[in-house]
């Protein structure tokens, strides 16, 4: 697991874990039976609080990205291609309504919003 947390980002510690940890999983590069560090553990080599973890772990949790086992610790759930493909479109979904009310605020149109992206991905 590795991940980086900006101070200076708009977003929360727990979003900016929540999104990294994701993006890790549905990129494979955190197996099916992965097991996370304990939160405490997690925190102290990040040098956040306990609850900032927790609430990350919980975000992992309710998406269906990892499960619990009590007594045992939080592990990277089990998941088809075609599972993987469907949770990270819905996540990026979301991110996607939220950002084009962001460009639509700016006034931007679709074209100008395609424009900018394919200049980002190049």
């Amino acid at each position: 697991m590795n991940v980086a947390i900006s101070n200076s980002s708009e977003k929360p510690i727990y979003q900016q874990l929540f999104e990294q940890i994701s993006a890790q999983i549905l990129k494979g590069e955190l197996a099916s039976g992965y097991c996370l560090p304990p939160i405490r553990q997690a925190a102290l080599e990040l040098g956040v609080s306990v609850i900032t973890v927790k609430k990350a772990w919980e975000e992992l949790e309710r998406s269906g990205l990892i499960h619990t086992v009590t007594g045992k610790g939080c592990f990277v759930a089990e998941f088809t291609a075609e599972e993987m493909r469907r949770i990270r479109n819905e996540m990026v979904r979301k991110q996607m309504e939220y950002d084009t009310l962001y460009y639509k605020s700016f006034g931007l149109t679709l074209a100008e919003v395609i424009e900018i992206m394919q200049k980002m991905y190049e």
